[in-house]
């Protein structure tokens, strides 16, 4: 400091900075709007899309840049962008890659808010949509016209957990020349390859298993196409989407010791999911893993893992009190949206509220979470509280 300069003057241009050496464990945490350029020709030739340097930090920083590279290796992709939860990488796929007068086709048993936005949002903007069935690829194969642009997969289904035939789906979009996006907050890069099985991009909501932590909102949309991931670079640039660094800091901090807690979370659901079968007042378990559950084969054939979320079927006879009731009685279950954090969750559903044709599956539906707990204490939990559906 100049000893003409104020005090604060000097210490908001202080002129000391940190030997460059430093390495260790967890990567750094860059937090910042501002970034600043050294001269003006740098200012005037960097292009953030290409992560050839730094301009702003919603378009980026080290801590960000870093955590999509790891991401797109995680799921066999190349570029990766980060969106503030799993909803907004749906909006920035739908967006990037559709225009009025598109159409977008759907499996019946998507994520509900993306078929919610797909009929309000997308609609208002003069995009359709269609529902297809996703265990008939054939189905799909019809829905598809000249004006189908893009279509969604999703393995397995939601609160349902119908396991589709993926690479049938994925074939029946690639004859007709139509981009396939998957949703792949289940798979998580870890129950199969994606992009292996032949899909364009893979959008994954960090929120579940990187996080682990049911603490942070986030989500990626993973491709191997560069054209693809510019186009939805630019819209998710004119929303202004960005995660923050602390946000970033969290899921890096957690995806070495994902695979550990998703095959942990894996076992425990199957066992949970085996002992509820054994009910009587248990008509049917959802379970992709599970020989009887819907798909069961089609996971076989493409998984080598299974998460820990499924549902179950109660008898149709129970009055919906009694249900609720047997929830209630839980314990150690906490009732809650979401899944891949450490506590296990349960939500009873209303499938008449959530599908078209439940035909399939009569009774109520509950959805476990299974989560890091002692099996045993889960089960015991479950077995006190089944006496209330006695």
């Amino acid at each position: 400091m100049s000893s003409h300069q104020d005090l604060i003057t000097g210490l908001i241009h202080h002129p000391y900075q940190p030997p460059d050496s430093w390495d260790a464990v967890p990567p750094g945490v860059f937090k910042a709007s501002t970034v600043i350029f050294p001269s003006v020709a740098a200012l005037r030739s960097r292009v953030y899309s290409a992560k050839t340097g730094y301009t702003y930090g919603l378009r980026g920083t080290p801590t960000t840049f870093l955590l999509e590279e790891r991401l797109a290796t995680l799921e066999g992709g190349t570029h990766c962008i980060l969106s503030p939860s799993g909803l907004a990488g749906v909006m920035t796929v739908n967006l990037g890659l559709l225009k009025s007068g598109d159409e977008v086709l759907l499996p019946s048993n998507v994520y509900g808010p993306s078929s919610d936005m797909a009929a309000s949002v997308l609609a208002g903007w003069g995009i359709t949509h269609q529902l297809y069935d996703p265990m008939n690829p054939a189905d799909l194969a019809a829905r598809i016209s000249a004006r189908t642009r893009l279509v969604w997969v999703e393995a397995p289904g939601s609160v349902t957990m119908e396991f589709p035939d993926l690479t049938g789906l994925i074939a029946a979009a690639r004859a007709k020349g139509v981009l396939v996006a998957l949703d792949n907050t289940w798979g998580a890069g870890l129950a199969f390859r994606p992009f292996d099985l032949g899909v364009d991009i893979s959008m994954h909501a960090l929120t579940k298993y990187p996080s682990g932590g049911a603490d942070v909102l986030m989500g990626a949309v993973i491709t191997r196409d560069e054209a693809l991931h510019l186009r939805m670079l630019k819209v998710h640039g004119q929303l202004g989407l960005g995660v923050a660094a602390n946000d970033a800091e969290f899921i890096l901090r957690a995806l070495p010791s994902m695979p550990l807690r998703y095959h942990a979370h894996d076992a425990s659901a199957r066992e949970l999911a085996a002992f509820l079968g054994r009910q009587a007042v248990v008509k049917q378990v959802l379970h992709p893993a599970l020989p009887g559950s819907p798909g069961h084969a089609h996971w076989a054939a493409t998984c080598t893992a299974a998460a820990g979320l499924f549902s179950v079927m109660l008898d149709p006879a129970l009055p919906g009190t009694k249900v609720d009731a047997f929830v209630d009685a839980l314990r150690l279950f906490k009732i809650g949206y979401s899944w891949g954090g450490p506590v296990s969750l349960v939500v009873p559903y209303d499938l008449n509220a959530m599908r078209t044709d439940r035909s399939a599956l009569p009774g109520h539906l509950v959805r476990f979470s299974i989560g890091l707990e002692a099996v045993a204490d889960l089960q015991a939990d479950l077995a006190q509280a089944l006496v209330a559906l006695a």
